[in-house]
Order: structure tokens, then sequence, then C-alpha cells
């Protein structure tokens, strides 16, 4: 299949999550309609402009290897995948004089629950993910990288291909780039679908071709990665704000976003709001202007709570959750929560808080790899007693088990799956005990009585 096949393929219908005017100073999503990703509309953009200017190809000098780390440092970029480790010191780690092969690695196994960013950024701004990826190829002194795509968005992969044909053509990759010393090879990997791959060793794993599972961290990555050699991942949204930063100075990215929270961020909004999908707006913006921008809550209903970073996060009731920013310190220090991967789940005072565990108990139960027992059995007796109590047989002592389970759960397992399941709980116990407690005691929820009580009032 060419490529005007392909654009021919992938219509904008008019609902695509990204497609809008309410984003705020948009770096990564400013212009895009649904049919200009191709090379031609990504250079009219001024895309590839940052890759010329690392290599001196527009009349200047060039940048070193450790210019261009330092004004990725500068930026205060942070991983936007998760954890939020700054971008340029991860790219020092990388061993400058290691004489084999080295590798970088894009991980676009999009898989967290409520998020979808990634995705878009891949069919309709695919190239700004190559750029991204060919300068710090650059900055690392690494000639051959791979993007692996989650394995359930097919139309993703065959448009990240078709867009890695355009820059292969336009001598954006392969040898001697530009008439360059510095050679770059990229490929794209498909996934199978699998959660736990979104972790990075998982996903070396499944590169490699064995089971998605992950390592045992030290030795980490960057002295011990894909094959054994030295690897730097990090994740499409990051790699994708690095052209920009390139083109505008590290300085002007900082100046975007808030002290030690550079730049903008993509946050999926779903849930109970009246316009779900993808925004792009500064770090540091306020959860309330998020929330207006995605229409305020569905029916003009009151907010009861909020997931502000993936399914992963602790729940934040609504009273909290607008006086936080979202940026990862405020989140983190004044939320108790974390930004994670910017999924944004929204639940009005409609929504029962054990049902909504139950669901994502339910979620890690059946992802968990079961490599390591605590996760393994611990996941399973999550969902089975969130799910005994939400179908009212529940016992006064599950409670105080849930919570001990989690615990239990929590820093005893080789990666941070047992960790992102026990979280949850914890939290919606932590601020919703009551709910749990009701639905235990009267065999019915505590929302479905609410609205009973509201209707016979009536």
């Amino acid at each position: 299949m060419n490529v005007e096949q392909i654009l021919n393929q992938f219509q904008a219908t008019g609902v695509e999550s990204c497609f809008h005017d309410r984003h705020i100073n948009p770096q990564i999503y400013a212009g895009l309609n649904g049919r200009n990703w191709g090379i031609q509309d990504y250079e009219a953009r001024g895309g590839y402009a940052a890759l010329r200017k690392i290599l001196g190809k527009d009349g200047g000098e060039g940048l070193t290897q450790d210019q261009v780390i330092a004004t990725v440092k500068e930026s205060g970029l942070r991983g936007r995948g998760g954890a939020g480790f700054p971008t340029g010191l991860k790219w020092s780690f990388m061993p400058r004089q290691f004489p084999g092969q080295k590798y970088l690695v894009c991980n676009s196994d999009e898989g967290e629950p409520g998020t979808c960013k990634d995705r878009d950024i891949m069919e309709y701004n695919p190239h700004t993910v190559i750029e991204g990826m060919a300068i710090a190829a650059y900055a690392m002194g690494i000639s051959v990288g791979y993007n692996y795509i989650h394995g359930e968005i097919f139309h993703t992969y065959e448009r990240f291909e078709a867009a890695l044909e355009e820059a292969r053509a336009a001598g954006y990759l392969g040898n001697n780039i530009m008439g360059s010393s510095f050679s770059f090879q990229l490929h794209a990997s498909h996934g199978f679908g699998a959660y736990i791959c979104g972790e990075e060793t998982a996903l070396l794993e499944s590169l490699e071709g064995k089971k998605g599972q992950p390592r045992f961290k030290p030795p980490f990555p960057a002295s011990f990665g894909l094959y054994g050699k030295p690897t730097t991942i990090n994740n499409t949204e990051t790699f994708a704000a690095v052209p920009w930063i390139i083109r505008n100075g590290g300085q002007a990215y900082l100046e975007c976003g808030k002290p030690n929270n550079g730049g903008t961020k993509i946050f999926s909004v779903s849930g109970d709001v009246e316009r779900p999908g993808n925004y792009e707006v500064p770090m540091g913006t306020p959860f309330a202007k998020l929330l207006e921008l995605a229409g305020g809550v569905r029916g003009g209903r009151q907010l009861k709570a909020v997931i502000p970073g993936g399914s992963s996060s602790p729940v934040v009731p609504a009273e909290l959750m607008m006086k936080l920013t979202m940026d990862y310190d405020s989140i983190a220090k004044e939320g108790g929560s974390m930004l994670g991967s910017g999924a944004v789940i929204v639940m009005d005072d409609t929504r029962c808080m054990v049902k909504a565990l139950a669901r994502l108990s339910y979620f890690y139960a059946h992802e968990s790899c079961g490599q390591c027992t605590p996760c393994r059995e611990g996941t399973g007796w999550l969902w089975r007693m969130v799910d005994r109590i939400e179908h009212g047989q529940g016992r006064a002592s599950d409670i105080d088990m849930l919570d001990s389970v989690a615990g239990n759960i929590m820093g005893r397992t080789i990666c941070a799956l047992g960790d992102a399941a026990a979280m949850p709980v914890r939290g919606m116990l932590k601020h919703f005990r009551h709910e749990f407690v009701h639905l235990i005691e009267h065999k019915t929820s505590m929302v479905n009585a609410d609205a009973t009580a509201v209707k016979t009032h009536g």
C-alpha cells in the first residue's frame, strides 16, 4: 500500500479527539486537521528544521551532542509517559564511548485506560516523533531506533510506517543524513496488546521476540537494554516535544509551563464531561480551566471525583481537585496522586465508587503478567473482594482486608504494575470508604440510595 492509498484510507471524520480549537498554546497538536499528516505539510509547519539546525544544514555551524542535551535539560522537559523523569538527564546516562551498538526506543505501547494522546500524535503528526527520535539519536550517538506501537491500534501502525517511508525518501532517515556523517535507521514494531509491555523492560523483552515480562533492575536499560546493549527509552509525547525545543530554545519551552514543569502537556479527558478528548495545555494549567475546556461536567451535574493521571493514579475528591494545577508537583504534593499518563477521568455525583473500583481492579487482575506472586495473586484477591462488595455480598472485614492486600502488593514486585493495582484501592478507601461501608451494610449502592431519596422527596 503506497502513501497516497494510506492517506485516502484515513479521512478525518470530525470526531477525532484532538481536532478542536480549545488547546492552549499547542506545540504538538497545532494546525492539525486529519489530512495534513504527510511530510510536505509537516515541512510547511517548520518540520525537520530542528534536525537541519543541529546538522548545520541551514547556514549555521550545527550543534554538538552536548549542546543538544544541554538544550533539552534547560527546557525542563520531563518524561511524558508517567514517571516524569527529566529527559535531558536521562539522555546524559547513555555511555558515549561504548564501542558497540546502542539503541533508541520509543514507547508507544499506550494501554493505560483513558489514555489516547499518543495514538493521535502518531496518526496525525507522526513526523514530529520521527524528527524527535532522530535528534535524540544524534545527541546520544545512536544509529538504530525502534518505535514499539500498541498492538490494538492497527491503523496507527500503518500510518507511522507510511511516515517512515516518506522520511527515508526525503533523506531524513538512513545513512549519512542530508550529507552529514550522522546515520540513523528507524523501524516500527507492533505489539500484541498486553498492558504489561508498556513497562520499559517488558517492552524490550517483547521487542526481542520473547514473552513480555519485566526484568529486574539494575541493570538499567542505559547499560543493559535491547539485546543487552545500552538503550534509551522515551515516550511518544516526549520525543514529539523535542523538535519545538530545538527550534525555539530550552528557555522558551520552560517558560511555556512552570518551574520544574516546562512546556505543554496533552491530557486525555474522559468520563462525565461534555466534550471528551485530548487537550494540549501548558503545564501548571488549573484543573478548573481544563474542565472548562472540556465543556464542564456533563448535564450540569456536580463533580464528585477525578482520577488525574490514568487508572493507576489514586482518585482525588472534587473539592481538592478544583484547587490543583495540572503538573507533576501539584498533583503529587498537594493532591496525593500522580500526573501519570495524563488520562483525566472525570466522575460526577451519579458514579458509584465501588463499581468504579471494581472495573479498575478487574483490569489489573486481567493484565498482570503473573511473574511476581504478590501481583499475580494479589490483583485477583483485590478484584474478587471488590466484586463481592459491589454485588451486596461483602463482609465488614473486607474493607480492612482490601487495604491489607493492597499494602502487601506495593513495593514487592519487579515492576510497578503491582503498585498500579494497589494505589487505586487505597485512594478509594481513603476518600470514599463510607460508600464501601454503606454497600456492605445495606446491600445497595449509596448512589442508588441517594437517587431514591431524592425521587421520594420530590
